[in-house]
C-alpha cells in the first residue's frame, strides 16, 4: 500500500504533511511512501533526507495517485482529478470554507477525512491538529507584536531610569490562547485575560496571568459538550463588551484568539475599543481568516487606526514551518497507524470508531458526515 505526500499547492502553504522522521515511522508499519520532489523545501526538510528515510522521490502525480494522500490543505481541483477512486484522504479540508468541495470528493470516489475535525477526546489528543497549530500560533502571535511594537515588553531598571513593562491581554484562552499567555509573561509582560468559560481562570492564573470576566450564570454554560467555546447570548455580551472595552483602554498588546467552528470570527474589538487604545498599540488578529475578530482587521495585511496597529496575519502556524510541519506529521501518523492492518499492512478502518464517525466526510461516494450533508 503506497502512501502520498505531494506538494502544497495552494498560495502561502509552507508546511508539508510529513517529515523523514514520520516517512520512517510510516515505512515501519509496512508502507511505501512517494515523497513529492521540493514538498519539504519550504520546511527544510531536503528531498536525499526523505529519501534516505525510505521514501521514493517522485512527480505530483505519483504522490496523488497514492493509495493514501496525506496533505496539509485540502486539494485542489487539479489535484482532486489525479487521485483515484477509494483512496484516503486525510487533511485540513475546511469544509465549512468550501461547502461544495465535500461533494467533489464523493464524486470522485475519495474517503475523505477532516482532521479539523478530530473529536476532543483523550484518545485522540495525539492526533489534535487544532491543538498542534494554534499552539505555534499563539507562541507567534505574540512575537509578531513583540517585533511591531515600538517598546520594550519587559521592566527593564537603568541608570537613565525605569522603563515600564508592556501589559498583554489576551481574548481567549484555548490553545493558542493558553500559549500567547505563557509566551508573553516570559517576555516580561503584564499579562491579563478573557474567556467565556468561568473554567478557563485557573489556567490564566496558573500562567501568571489574571482573569478578565463577567461571572454570572450565562457563564457557567458556555461551553459545548466538544469543549469549545459556544456563542453566548446578546445580554451576556452587552456586560462582557463593557468590562472589555475599560480594559482595553489600558493595553499596549491585544491577542484576540476567538474562532467558533463552521461560524463567523466573533466580534471581540469594536472600532471604538481600538480608537480607545494609545496609539502605539497593537492588535493581532488570529481569526483573521474567519472575518476577524476586529471588524477592522484585513486578512493577510497589517493595518493602522489612529496609530493602533492590527496584524491579520493568515497562517501563522506555517511561518514556524519547520516545527508546524513536524508535529502535524506526527498528528497523522498517529492517526493513520491504527487503521494499518499489522498482518495485511493494508488499511482496515473501523467505521464505527468515534475518531472515524468524527472526522470522516465522504465514504464510497456518499457524503457521511452530517455537518457537511446537503
Amino acid at each position: 500500500m503506497k502512501v502520498g505526500i505531494p506538494k502544497e499547492r495552494r498560495a502561502g502553504e509552507t508546511r508539508v504533511a510529513a517529515t523523514p522522521e514520520t516517512v520512517k515511522k510510516l515505512k515501519g508499519l509496512g508502507l511505501d511512501i512517494v515523497v513529492e520532489a521540493g514538498a519539504g523545501g519550504a520546511s527544510y526538510f531536503a528531498d536525499q533526507d526523505y529519501a534516505a528515510a525510505g521514501a521514493e522521490i517522485g512527480t505530483g502525480g505519483a504522490a496523488l495517485g497514492a493509495d493514501i494522500v496525506l496533505k496539509v490543505m485540502r486539494p485542489t481541483d487539479e489535484e482532486l482529478a489525479q487521485m483515484k477512486r477509494g483512496a484516503m484522504l486525510a487533511a485540513v479540508l475546511a469544509p465549512y470554507a468550501d461547502k461544495a468541495a465535500a461533494g467533489k470528493y464523493a464524486s470522485a470516489g475519495v474517503n475523505a477525512f477532516a482532521m479539523e475535525f478530530m473529536p476532543r477526546i483523550t484518545r485522540a489528543q495525539s492526533m489534535d491538529v487544532l491543538s498542534s497549530q494554534s499552539n505555534l500560533a499563539g507562541y507567534k502571535a505574540v512575537i509578531d507584536a513583540a517585533g511591531a511594537y515600538g517598546r520594550a515588553f519587559p521592566m527593564m531598571m537603568t541608570a537613565a531610569g525605569t522603563i515600564a513593562p508592556a501589559r498583554a491581554f489576551i481574548m481567549g484562552v484555548g490553545v493558542a490562547g493558553l500559549q500567547a499567555i505563557a509566551t508573553a509573561k516570559r517576555l516580561g509582560a503584564i499579562v491579563s485575560a478573557t474567556d467565556v468559560r468561568a473554567q478557563t481562570k485557573e489556567q490564566v492564573q496558573s500562567l501568571g496571568g489574571t482573569f478578565v470576566m463577567v461571572e454570572d450564570e450565562d457563564s457557567k454554560q458556555a461551553e459545548t459538550s466538544g469543549g469549545y467555546a459556544k456563542e453566548m447570548s446578546d445580554a451576556y455580551k452587552k456586560k462582557q463588551a463593557a468590562l472589555i472595552a475599560e480594559t482595553i483602554k489600558k493595553q499596549d498588546i491585544v491577542i484576540t484568539t476567538a474562532l467558533i467552528p463552521g461560524r463567523p470570527a466573533p466580534v471581540l474589538v469594536t472600532e471604538e475599543m481600538v480608537r480607545s487604545m494609545k496609539p502605539g498599540s497593537i492588535i493581532v488578529d488570529l481569526a483573521a481568516e474567519q472575518g476577524g475578530n476586529c471588524p477592522l482587521t484585513k486578512a493577510g495585511e497589517t493595518v493602522e487606526v489612529n496609530g493602533v496597529k492590527i496584524i491579520g496575519v493568515v497562517n501563522l502556524a506555517g511561518r514556524l514551518a519547520a516545527d508546524a510541519s513536524s508535529l502535524y506529521a506526527r498528528n497523522l501518523f498517529n492517526f493513520l497507524s491504527p487503521l494499518i492492518d499489522k498482518t495485511t499492512k493494508a488499511l482496515k478502518i473501523d467505521w464505527n470508531d468515534e475518531i472515524i464517525k468524527g472526522t470522516c466526510l465522504t465514504r464510497d461516494g456518499e457524503v457521511v458526515h452530517s455537518a457537511v450533508k446537503g
